[in-house]
């Protein structure tokens, strides 16, 4: 089968299978893994073998750990230390002995043992920081633990690949590395020479690597960015990463490895966040070409043949992964419920397993037997992951409503009469809620998230935990007497219901609520909010009232000009509030696109005064437009 057709059939299966993957809630990662099994050489057999399908899919990982390399920073090092060789370097170290541990019970050699426990204590670092993503966690607490274990994951994989052939015993060195090119489908070009002395050339390139990278590479950089060519910087910056993957490959070690490497050279380089920009965008194509790939690679036939070893490996190794993971979180006094996300989130066998597994069986430490079992767990708990981390969730959540009495503190009792109930007290409600504690009016904080009410209550805000959307609580909370409820909860579909229900249990209490956008404005007046603000309409206005200034207008030009911008939103947002039917239908996309001409219209006739040259008018027509843009 040649490439172009593999190409085509890889593509298709990515275009279908996300998207109904993303219907299903299942997560794209899922939707690749399963898109591969079908179209696999043990399914479907709509492309090539085991071997052809890795390699196609190496690059993939080429590309994630070159921009995970541009990210490994001095500064970034030090300030995730903790992470990275406190949590990073103990995790490899323990689930490297549990499971050598456990081999060795189950009747393996002693260096086999090790190496599979090597191989089985690396995590995938495409799949955890992909699923992490998708639900929203890689920037918080749970990201930064994960990618401080994978980056030290990451880091290890170099003196990995130059120890693992001192395991060979003598007799078998020259035999194993000799019949398969150290792992690289012999395309290793020190296949032939001993294991100590393919250890010095590793070695050697790699010191290469970095040398060239800092002396010729950046100073090639800048010749090239003078020449204001962005195709050709991209083209360069893709070629470094082809160029140094392709000097790993030809010394037996990882291209994805090499990529790494050149990316921690580009680093601290002026550079970095061009290359960023010019990669990304192949980033998450190749990603998912390589999630295919993972599970084209999965062997049916093993599978069936021997299902319940392979469950019996599967449930071991990963149930060992996340009871270490979750021990040295908790040693590290984590949040339980950060400490089992990340646990859950590294449960599984990673990409470099797959490239330790080939490379340990041409240099004869492990056999082809145990080589197929591990290929097979590994990608059978890669597949695993997006389903886990979605019971995790699910059972984390339920844990949590199980406990208000935690958060809830009996020393601090709700305000007998509050003058505002303020639902929600992340970024959005605690600005709220110290203008009005400011001008004197009573408040009561109404918030769901226990962390968050535990760090409030450090800092001396009396904050009670509950769920809003209880008319109890809301009762309790002296919603009767309350003269304004402002909703400022960060979920969509839960500030809607809030407005929905106190509209109905409590008609005499005004409700501002806050929008994220304008749509949803739309479905919170429509389940009766008497007032909705979207919480980046007035950031991103006076931000635009900045750059009026620094463009030349002067102060007072600059908010005539912003007021003037708010009065039509508003008349704009007013009139297309009746034809919003909860969808983007035709009267809605007409009426829109005729309400945005005429205020494009009526603003460029507004502004057109506000030019430099224009004529200034007095302070005084300034804050009467003002104030009747606020009564509008």
């Amino acid at each position: 089968m040649t490439l172009l057709v593999q190409t085509l059939v890889y593509l298709a299966a990515g275009v279908i299978a996300a998207p109904l993957a993303k219907m299903l809630k299942l997560g794209s990662v899922l939707g690749y893994l399963i898109a591969g099994v079908i179209i696999g050489p043990f399914a479907l057999r709509l492309v090539g073998e085991q071997a052809d399908v890795m390699k196609f899919a190496e690059f993939g990982v080429v590309i994630l750990l070159f921009l995970i390399g541009l990210e490994v920073r001095p500064a970034l090092l030090w300030s995730m230390r903790k992470a990275i060789f406190g949590l990073g370097l103990s995790q490899i170290v323990v689930t490297a002995g549990v499971l050598a541990g456990a081999g060795l019970l189950l009747g393996l050699s002693p260096r086999m043992a090790l190496a599979a426990g090597l191989i089985l204590a690396m995590s995938s670092t495409a799949i955890a920081l992909q699923t992490l993503e998708e639900r929203g966690l890689r920037q918080g607490a749970v990201g930064r633990a994960s990618f401080g274990v994978l980056l030290m994951q990451d880091l290890a994989v170099i003196p990995l690949f130059a120890l693992l052939p001192l395991l060979v015993p003598a007799g078998l060195a020259a035999h194993g590395v000799g019949g398969d090119g150290g792992g690289h489908g012999g395309e290793s070009l020190i296949a032939a020479f001993p294991a100590w002395l393919q250890a010095m050339v590793s070695m050697a390139a790699i010191v290469a690597v970095v040398v060239f990278g800092r002396y010729i590479v950046q100073p090639g950089f800048r010749f090239i960015a003078k020449a204001r060519l962005r195709e050709i910087f991209t083209a360069a910056a893709l070629l470094i990463v082809v160029a140094v993957a392709a000097l790993m490959q030809a010394v037996g070690l990882s291209p994805a490895l090499g990529a790494f490497l050149a990316g921690v050279v580009l680093a601290e380089s002026e550079f970095r966040r061009e290359l960023e920009a010019d990669i990304e965008p192949f980033r998450g194509l190749l990603l998912g070409l390589f999630f295919i790939t993972v599970g084209a690679g999965l062997n049916l036939g093993l599978v069936a043949s021997q299902p319940l070893t392979l469950i019996g490996l599967v449930i071991g190794f990963v149930a060992v992964k996340f009871a270490v993971v979750a021990v040295l979180m908790l040693i590290a006094r984590a949040p339980s419920r950060t400490t089992f996300a990340v646990a859950t989130a590294l449960a599984q066998g990673g990409e470099f397993a797959f490239v330790l597994i080939t490379f340990t069986l041409g240099a004869g430490v492990i056999d082809p037997d145990l080589a197929a079992k591990l290929t097979a767990a590994i990608a059978l708990s890669m597949a695993l992951t997006p389903p886990m981390m979605t019971a995790y969730e699910k059972i984390a959540d339920k844990v949590e409503s199980k406990k208000p009495a935690r958060a809830a503190p009996e020393s601090d009792p709700f305000e007998a009469e509050p003058d505002v109930i303020i639902a929600g007290y992340g970024r959005f409600g605690q600005v709220a809620s110290r203008l009005l504690e400011g001008s004197g009016f009573r408040t009561t904080v109404l918030e769901s998230d226990v962390d968050q009410i535990e760090v409030l209550r450090r800092f001396g805000r009396p904050v009670h935990y509950g769920d809003a959307t209880r008319l109890d609580l809301l009762r309790a909370a002296g919603a009767e007497r309350a003269r304004l409820l402002i909703v400022a909860i960060d979920d969509k579909e839960k500030s809607t219901e809030l407005v929905e229900t106190v509209s109905k249990a409590f008609p005499n209490l005004t409700i501002v609520a806050r929008a994220f956008d304008r749509l949803h404005a739309y479905e919170l007046l429509r389940a009766g909010a008497d007032s909705v603000e979207r919480e980046t309409f007035e950031g991103a206005l006076s931000l635009g009232v900045t750059a009026l200034r620094r463009l030349g207008l002067r102060g007072r030009q600059a908010m005539r000009a912003a007021a003037a911008f708010r009065g039509h939103d508003q008349r704009m947002f007013d009139q297309l509030a009746p034809a919003w039917a909860g969808d983007f239908d035709e009267n809605y996309i007409l009426a829109s696109r005729e309400a945005a001409r005429t205020m494009e219209q009526l603003l460029a006739s507004d502004l057109a005064q506000l030019r430099p040259d224009a004529d200034s008018w007095s302070t005084d027509s300034l804050d009467a437009q003002l104030r009747e843009d606020a009564r509008n």
